[in-house]
């Protein structure tokens, strides 16, 4: 089997229902089937060894994606954000390769790389004018489908590789053929070099629910799109969230009556913000979804009717549950295992680990899999006692301040409970006597004054326990944050450079 399996059953079911939404223009899925087909025809006789795509959201991406997949060539979308000298390096290590997008990009960075460059639109000229229909879908299910470079932060980026049975695992193992009536529209709008991207693409054909594909994240064309054209579905991730609500709340016509669910990930859903939504769209199905490139998208969700029975309750128990990542797909398993690779019992911390068929956990340079198939997800979290997955930062984030670990996520919730706090980051700081200690950087809300120094110190400690007041604090206007909403981190520890503390 063969991800391009999604785009022909949707075709063959009803190939003159849309598919696709983007630019003005409405393709069918038997339209969109024909140019992946004369895609695919290109690719091979272009004799590259992957398919490429460096641009914003289009119907090229679309097209290339399931293209690459009949042609059985490996599909690798670029973060087209990417500064000049790392792209550069991406493209040498994919070289040759047919490239949408960029050409004057493409050809100044790497000029003998043997790539063959397109602008989107002559991609989807091209395509369309090829005749492909006769050619066979490659059949071969443990083919890589989708190479995606993660984000590297002091070491060069690993290219993570997804094959099609990981993905096909997990589109046929959450999403029913067909199950979208005519009348539902997903928005799109997360970047394409995104395993977001990807999996909503591929679910959203399955179910044959039509797309909505938005080239770039701007909060008032999200909103015009979505009345425009009674989107029933969205994806956001949590800084998306916040700026649609900043901007409604800001009077700016919203006509989201059609609304009837948005799912969420990529990030961290601040409490009060997953509350303000469940407010302000009472009668939208709130699902939040957690997930790593390394396992082809989701593995966990939590769900509508969870959503709001914590969003009700008075139990803390239940209601903290609105700030879990929900329980594991039935096609997925979870542990919590410590340093030692033990497996953990509810409620301690550790990191997690999954494993299932849609769990690739193999880089181009090697497998991360354990000898039994767990992949090591490098974040950090724990399980309640009903299965409730809790994230707590990356495993690497984790402050080590003489010899005893501390979350950053404990410290950063002490911090958002104030009400002058709108957002709030804690990170290790190097110090002569502990090794490392804390820092935080705060953002103050609209028309709020930040508490003093001392009085932050003081809401930590009482809270918490003195080990984890901070060393330094710094007052910012924004916190930094990528596209996808991940708080960036190094450069908040970056706030804190040549600051060691001393003995």
């Amino acid at each position: 089997m063969n991800i391009s399996l999604v785009l022909q059953m949707a075709a063959d079911a009803e190939p003159e229902r849309i598919g696709l939404v983007c630019e003005g223009r409405r393709w069918p899925y038997q339209a969109l089937l024909r140019a992946a087909q004369g895609a695919a025809a290109g690719f091979a006789a272009s004799g590259c060894s992957h398919v490429a795509l460096l641009d914003e959201s289009s119907a090229a991406a679309a097209v290339a994606l399931f293209g690459a997949a009949i042609a059985g060539i490996p599909y690798v979308p670029l973060n087209y954000r990417l500064a000049d000298a790392d792209l550069a390096a991406l493209l040498k290590r994919i070289a040759p390769a047919y490239i949408i997008g960029d050409v004057e990009r493409i050809q100044r960075l790497n000029p003998d790389g043997g790539h063959q460059a397109r602008t989107h639109a002559a991609f989807i000229a091209q395509a369309e004018q090829a005749d492909g229909a006769d050619a066979p879908a490659a059949e071969d299910d443990k083919a890589i489908a989708v190479q995606i470079f993660t984000s590297g932060t002091t070491a060069a980026p690993k290219a993570a590789l997804l094959r099609h049975a990981n993905l096909l695992s997990y589109i046929l193992g959450t999403v029913e053929f067909g199950s979208a009536a005519p009348d539902e529209a997903v928005l799109v709008s997360v970047p394409p070099y995104h395993v977001a991207g990807i999996a909503a693409l591929l679910s959203s054909v399955y179910a044959m629910r039509r797309i909505l594909l938005l080239p770039a994240f701007e909060a008032d064309a999200w909103l015009a799109l979505a009345a425009g054209e009674r989107a029933t579905n969205a994806f956001v991730v949590p800084t998306m969230l916040a700026r649609i609500i900043d901007r409604m709340d800001a009077g700016v016509p919203a006509g989201l009556s059609a609304m009837r669910a948005i799912a969420y990930g990529g990030g961290r859903m601040p409490l009060e913000l997953i509350d303000r939504a469940l407010q302000l769209f009472p009668a939208t199905d709130f699902t939040n979804a957690y997930g790593l490139t390394e396992t082809s998208s989701t593995i966990a969700l939590l769900g509508p009717e969870e959503h709001r029975a914590a969003h009700r309750a008075s139990d803390p128990q239940v209601r903290a549950r609105l700030g879990s990542v929900g329980r594991p797909l039935p096609t997925v398993e979870i542990e919590i295992r410590d340093d030692e690779g033990r497996l953990l019992p509810a409620g301690e911390r550790g990191e997690i680990y999954v494993r299932g068929e849609q769990v690739s956990g193999e880089y181009r340079e090697r497998s991360a899999l354990d000898a039994n198939g767990w992949f090591p997800t490098r974040d950090a979290g724990w399980l309640d006692a009903e299965g409730y997955l809790f994230l707590a930062g990356r495993a690497d984030d984790v402050i080590v301040r003489g010899g005893e670990n501390i979350s950053p996520g404990e410290i950063e919730d002490v911090l958002l409970s104030h009400p002058a706090i709108a957002d709030a980051a804690a990170v290790g700081v190097p110090s002569t006597q502990w090794g490392e200690t804390i820092g935080i950087a705060v953002v103050a809300r609209p028309n709020h004054s930040l508490p003093s120094e001392d009085e932050l110190r003081a809401l930590i400690k009482n809270r918490l326990r003195s080990s984890r007041v901070p060393e330094r604090i710094a007052i910012l206007d924004a916190l930094p944050y990528n596209e996808m909403g991940k708080l960036l981190r190094r450069e908040v520890r970056k706030l804190f450079q040549g600051k060691e503390i001393p003995a």
